[in-house]
């Protein structure tokens, strides 16, 4: 696995802030406090060593790192870090870490999962949005300088 290229402190906390700004009406709970706290005290050499990240590694190489934020619907969302595809550098992107589990069609709980499953859907795509205006890499801006770099090469030739 390449290495790639984690984001610089102050663009990190950046997008902490955009995404806790769209997150929640007011300051986060207690638990993520806690964790931005820790994470604060962390030396910046040492930021992507602290234990508030997880991680998923692949090939003995961390491809992931990201912090549970949560929003004010539910307290599993997580901003995550990513290399961009076949590249060095590195990608936002928010998890909303409700696709893993799901109640059965018919239950009661059914709707109102799939309200909380939208409101997830639509807060990602707000805090997203605002990373971009913000000038910080998403996968939609990868996705998009990418197909501009396909769509200008083959008209070049």
């Amino acid at each position: 696995m390449q290495s790639w290229k984690r984001p610089q402190p102050a663009d990190l906390w950046r997008a902490i802030e955009t995404y806790l700004a769209y997150a929640y009406d007011g300051p986060p709970p207690g638990a993520v406090r806690s964790r931005l706290a820790t994470l604060r005290a962390t030396p910046a050499a040492e930021l992507f060593a602290s234990p508030i990240f997880e991680r998923i590694e692949q090939d003995g190489a961390t491809v992931r790192y990201s912090i549970r934020l949560g929003n004010r619907f539910y307290p599993h969302m997580k901003l995550a870090i990513e290399p961009i595809p076949a590249g060095h550098d590195h990608l936002y992107r928010v998890d909303t870490h409700d696709r893993h589990v799901r109640p059965p069609p018919g239950s009661p709980e059914e709707r109102a999962f799939a309200d909380l499953m939208s409101n997830n859907q639509s807060l990602a795509e707000s805090i997203e949005s605002a990373w971009e205006q913000a000038g910080l890499p998403t996968f939609k801006a990868y996705l998009r300088e990418d197909l501009a770099r396909r769509a200008q090469s083959s008209g070049a030739h």
